[in-house]
């Protein structure tokens, strides 16, 4: 009976140990190269973080696929209608197609978050909790972003064989790990990032909030470091497109509307709001005009 006691306690103390044993050096390299990187990308776009590491282990092959070796693409993004940078050839479900290439990982982990925030079929995810990974992974293999039927089901298990659940509680304000992990609500507009301002908000405390610089999010809403922020405004997280992605065309000015408070609106960069007008910065819109968007 003792003896039975004891090769029961000697296996559930080798337990951990072999499980550590068992897990791939690669993969483990692979997380400790990127996870600072996936939580970075976390506090900007909301995307957990143990799903970015789980989808780039698995897509590269922690790193080592042609794609990721070659083109910086670690999460297998094909090329798509809209893509208007490098590009390489690669086989996959069909002979020689095109996918996206990047100058570095960090471009790439920056235009998978974009991709997702993006895309139409996939902005439900950002109805789910912060920590639901296994809600992420379904819902990623729901939206078609791969075509293997046990995607969501290897994700999960890459998460949990290796942890990465941990990663996304980190930055968190609060212990109750199923509240948000911003204060602020974020919104998305033109598929970009943004939160709306309330009292006491300064371009300083929302930085510091997302992980970010305030000099990047005063240049991100096309303003001066002295701008002072009003409560109900939108400031954006990330940088504004050169165009509306949506299906309106132009914008019909309405009393109090300004160049600014339209790019704004649409999550257009001010520069290119006027240059898809053909106007100079000087024009101050009248009520009634047509403002193209695109």
């Amino acid at each position: 009976m003792k003896t039975r006691i004891v090769a029961i306690c000697l296996a559930a103390m080798l337990c951990v140990p072999l499980a550590a044993q068992n897990r791939r050096k690669d993969y483990v390299e692979y997380i400790r190269k990127y996870d600072q990187m996936a939580v970075d990308q976390m506090k900007r776009y909301g995307i957990p973080a143990s799903i970015t590491l789980a989808q780039g282990l698995l897509e590269s092959g922690a790193g080592k696929s042609n794609l990721a070796r070659r083109s910086n693409n670690h999460f297998g993004i094909k090329c798509g209608s809209g893509w208007r940078g490098r590009s390489v050839r690669h086989d996959d479900d069909a002979p020689n197609e095109c996918f996206r290439a990047y100058r570095s990982p960090a471009d790439s982990y920056e235009d998978h978050s974009k991709f997702l925030v993006n895309g139409r079929r996939y902005a439900f995810l950002f109805d789910l909790k912060p920590t639901d990974y296994k809600g992420w992974a379904k819902g990623l293999k729901k939206a078609g972003y791969a075509t293997n039927p046990s995607y969501a089901s290897l994700l999960i298990q890459i998460i949990e064989d290796y942890d990465l659940y941990k990663y996304d509680t980190q930055g968190r304000r609060r212990k109750d790990a199923d509240e948000k992990t911003f204060t602020h609500q974020m919104y998305l507009a033109n598929g970009l990032p943004y939160v709306v301002v309330r009292p006491g908000d300064t371009f300083l405390t929302i930085a510091r909030e997302f992980g970010l610089r305030a000099r990047k999010v005063v240049s991100y809403n096309d303003v001066q470091k002295d701008y002072p922020l009003m409560p109900g405004e939108v400031v954006y997280l990330s940088r504004k497109n050169k165009e509306y992605k949506g299906d309106k065309l132009y914008h019909t000015v309405k009393d109090g509307d300004s160049m600014h408070s339209i790019s704004q609106t649409y999550g257009i960069r001010l520069k290119d709001l006027y240059r898809l007008n053909n106007m100079e910065y000087e024009y101050v819109p009248s009520v009634g005009d047509r403002i193209w968007l695109k």
